[in-house]
């Protein structure tokens, strides 16, 4: 039996149950008027700072109290059981990457995996290098990590087992979807990581890698605060950590990341509640809002993630409006504050249909960040609907701005090549670019747009133009009038890209497009069936869902308004599958 004391209680009544038989359950003791104990001390370590609301853990709830809370005692912090567990199959895998790897080759979830690949191969808009969940539906990327010599991509996945009817697709429940990457290019299937049963969902969340572990930390619904950790090769064995959730009703839960300073673990929750524990159990949030300083549009800043950049930190975000974002800033490590000064946006314009999601993003170690997105579908499917973006590596310039550029590795899928040398585009003249074909490209031009009005790179063209996605940049770097000096334009424009009855057009995509002085406009286009993703100058990123609906929509042309400009040189390169031949 436990002894604890406790003196100076102001309470309407007190009940205590000190018998072994309960030893292993909470114990409630008191009915209290306050948030707090009423300036009573107490001994040991049984008790909280003050009442809790309601019921905790497997506390029956109360009512009829007519109080504020009651007082809890919770011996030793223990889990929840597991009221919602999940019927899709899961395995526990030995300890060594040989055994796993073995393993995996009968593995039921992985032969399943390969069938759904296989069955869902014919989609003419399923994409060839771009990653795209094997079963079912995908939503957010969670927890980008490298560990091991390996990256590894969670995601937000929705397995059919419990709900197999396309009917019911809205009722399956979130678990973490895992794939694994030697190159953040090329991407192999692996089991579910992080099953729901405590939690009804298992929402979005981050990890940290530790010497010997890798912990998520990510928000249970109907539960709190959740913590996993894995220690395997693969990280294909996911336990929930006793005391979980290591936040209860009334404590703050929400999407999170989370990050170690020296022996303190810290979870940020949302954009602006940030946590610290010294053992991943019992949490303590911090006074005041993370961010402080000036004040910039992240509306609900969901699906966070902070990382060092540079001599900076970026703190990547979500809105449900707006999609992906980011804020560029510095860290106040003392006052464990977030002071950003610049703000830009990785989706242009509403995040649905079609428009860039959530990001997931971890240091590289050189000091950049690896950043992937999720990209919205703009057509109902029964089988299957978002994707995730390319790899990106985020930087700092000379300037202390934002840099993007896709991962290098992304050369390695390119393919056959063609080349456009330096050819003057006549004004108001469309060329179209006979030898070059595809609907997987990596196309790479650099124009100089002289005094044109715009410029124009048209992709998933049909011979006549009743079909095609545009990049247009407005050249307005320059003095427009004697009242007015307007920065140029890029804007993705998919209003054309399909005339099918079933596909939600995107408005158009517009960003400022800012270059130095003499400095082409750069482009970076990449086409994979049903998306298109541009960077500009290494310094913005657009992309869309788009969906064809002729299979001549193969094309690519250039044109010039108003006056003549000059295409210095275009290069495409049809694109490798990342997929098996069969998938």
């Amino acid at each position: 039996m436990e002894t604890v004391s406790f003196t100076g209680f102001a309470c309407a009544a007190i009940l205590v149950v000190a018998s072994a038989a309960f030893a292993a359950e909470d114990i409630l003791i008191g009915d209290f008027e306050g948030a707090d104990c009423g300036g009573g001390t107490a001994t040991g370590d049984a008790f909280g700072a003050g009442p809790a609301p309601g019921a905790l853990g497997l506390q029956k709830e109360a009512a009829g109290w007519g109080k504020e809370g009651l007082m809890n005692s919770e011996l030793k912090k223990k889990s929840w059981p597991e009221r919602y567990p999940s019927p899709a199959p899961r395995q526990m895998f030995s300890r060594t990457l040989a055994e796993q790897e073995k393993e995996l080759e009968t593995n039921e979830l992985m032969l399943r995996f390969a069938e759904s690949r296989q069955k869902m191969a014919a989609d003419p808009y399923r994409p060839a290098y771009h990653f795209v969940s094997p079963e079912s539906q995908l939503n957010d990327p969670n927890g980008l990590c490298f560990w091991q010599g390996r990256w590894h991509l969670f995601y937000q996945a929705y397995p059919p087992d419990e709900f197999p009817e396309p009917k019911d697709i809205a009722k399956r429940r979130q678990h973490w979807g895992h794939t694994v990457s030697d190159d953040l290019v090329h991407w192999r299937d692996l089991p579910y990581a992080i099953y729901p049963g405590i939690e009804r969902m298992c929402f979005s969340g981050g990890t940290v890698v530790e010497e010997n572990q890798v912990v998520a930390f990510y928000p249970g619904i109907d539960a709190g605060q959740m913590l996993a950790v894995a220690k395997d090769p693969l990280l294909l064995n996911w336990e929930k950590i006793e005391g979980n959730p290591v936040t209860r009703p009334g404590e703050p839960t929400g999407d999170s990341c989370i990050w170690r300073e020296g022996d303190t673990y810290l979870g940020l929750i949302g954009s602006r509640t940030l946590l610290t524990s010294q053992n991943l159990v019992d949490w303590k949030a911090c006074n005041g809002s993370f961010l402080a300083g000036p004040s910039f549009p992240i509306d609900d800043g969901s699906c966070p993630t902070f990382q060092p950049i540079g001599d900076k930190h970026i703190l990547l975000l979500f809105s449900h409006t707006k999609g992906g974002q980011y804020l560029l800033g510095d860290y106040d490590r003392k006052n464990l504050q977030f002071t950003p000064y610049d703000h830009g946006r990785f989706n242009h314009g509403n995040v649905a249909p079609g428009g860039v999601h959530a990001p997931s993003a971890v240091a590289d170690g050189k000091g950049g960040v690896i950043n992937i997105l999720n990209i919205n579908d703009g057509k109902p499917s029964d089988d299957w609907d978002q994707i995730m973006s390319l790899a990106q590596r985020l930087t700092l310039g000379p300037d202390k701005r934002f840099r993007i550029e896709p991962v290098e590795a992304v050369a390695s899928l390119r393919g056959s090549h063609q080349q456009v040398g330096e050819t003057v585009l006549p004004a108001n003249k469309e060329i179209v670019l006979e030898a070059i074909k595809g609907n997987t490209m990596e196309l790479e031009a650099e124009i100089d747009p002289q005094m044109s009005r715009w410029v124009q790179l048209n992709v998933l063209r049909s011979p006549n133009a009743e079909e095609q996605t545009s990049i247009t940049f407005y050249n307005f770097d320059r003095k427009l009038s004697i009242w007015y000096d307007t920065k140029g334009v890029v804007c993705l424009d998919g209003l054309r890209s399909s005339e099918r009855s079933d596909v939600w057009l995107r408005p158009p995509e517009r960003v400022i497009a800012e270059r130095g002085q003499g400095e082409t406009l750069k482009l970076r286009v990449f086409i994979d069936r049903s998306v298109v993703e541009v960077f500009v100058n290494g310094r913005q990123y657009l992309a869309m869902r788009v969906y064809p609906g002729r299979q001549d929509s193969l094309g690519v042309s250039v044109r010039a308004k108003g006056q003549e400009a000059l295409l210095k040189r275009l290069d495409a390169w049809q694109m490798q599958s990342i997929w098996p031949q069969s998938q």
